[in-house]
């Protein structure tokens, strides 16, 4: 930590079962609180007898109630230019709507969702290729910058959100199905949030990079590796077949031996 700062307490979710073999396991946040030797809990009221001056917030996924704000201020870092993407899933949602920049707000943790005031912010560009992953990491580097002198220098006195709001609802993995009546480019968005899927001969294939290209194909339809969709084509770069490993698309056409004008979907 840096200097003047002291870590009191780390609250963490709940062990949860990962993996094939099913067995509890602590979250990244829990593991590495471990490993520094700082203690870790998963209940929020645990921070009442810490004699904490502020809670710091990042990712937490729940909301914490008042009698816990009332004791111990809390800000949170968020990965939005608030009050656009307000909620569980900012990142992915920037992306979809094919967003041209996003960032991170340093902000006052009220009873509501994401609605307290900003303390500082920071704006990123996202990338026409980035994906989920990759924006994410940008903005753990940016925030943890921006929280980190801000703490240093002192908050002060927090700025009204201001604008229309609007909310980042978790994904639902029925909207990661690549369905190729719709735009290359809305799939493209798709994909690179990391968990897209279609179906090739009646079993999952998911699509893990691709690109826009171009294809006289019809939506689903197969051209070497460019799909067709209802605008423009999208060329399959790395996939996982069901039951598989990921692998690079030439390799999977090779085993796979899809006819001519095969659809995928």
């Amino acid at each position: 930590m840096e200097a003047g700062f002291e870590v009191v307490l780390v609250v963490s979710q709940p062990d949860k079962k990962r993996g094939r073999g099913g067995q509890l396991s602590p979250s990244p946040v829990k593991a590495a609180a471990l490993e520094l030797g700082l203690p870790v809990t998963d209940r929020v009221d645990d921070v009442l007898d810490t004699g904490a001056d502020l809670g710091v917030v990042v990712a937490y996924g729940k909301l914490i109630k008042p009698h816990v704000l009332d004791r111990v201020p809390m800000v949170n870092l968020h990965f939005s230019l608030l009050p656009r993407w307000r909620g569980a899933a900012p990142v992915e949602r920037a992306l979809l709507a094919g967003d041209a920049e996003t960032g991170v707000d340093l902000m006052e943790l009220e009873e509501g969702l994401d609605t307290g005031g900003v303390y500082a912010e920071a704006r990123l560009a996202i990338g026409p290729e980035e994906t989920a992953d990759e924006l994410r990491e940008r903005l753990v580097a940016v925030g943890t910058d921006l929280l980190v002198t801000n703490l240093t220098a002192g908050l002060g006195k927090p700025r009204p959100q201001e604008g229309e709001p609007t909310y980042a609802s978790k994904i639902d993995p029925t909207e990661l199905e690549l369905r190729w009546e719709r735009p290359a480019v809305e799939l493209h968005r798709l994909v690179r949030l990391g968990r897209a899927w279609t179906t090739f001969r009646g079993k999952r294939l998911k699509v893990l990079a691709a690109r826009l290209a171009a294809t006289d194909g019809g939506p689903g339809e197969l051209d070497g590796s460019v799909v067709g969709t209802g605008d423009g084509g999208l060329e399959l770069i790395v996939v996982q077949p069901e039951g598989k490993g990921p692998q690079e698309a030439p390799a999977w056409r090779h085993g796979a031996r899809p006819e001519a004008g095969e659809r995928v979907g």
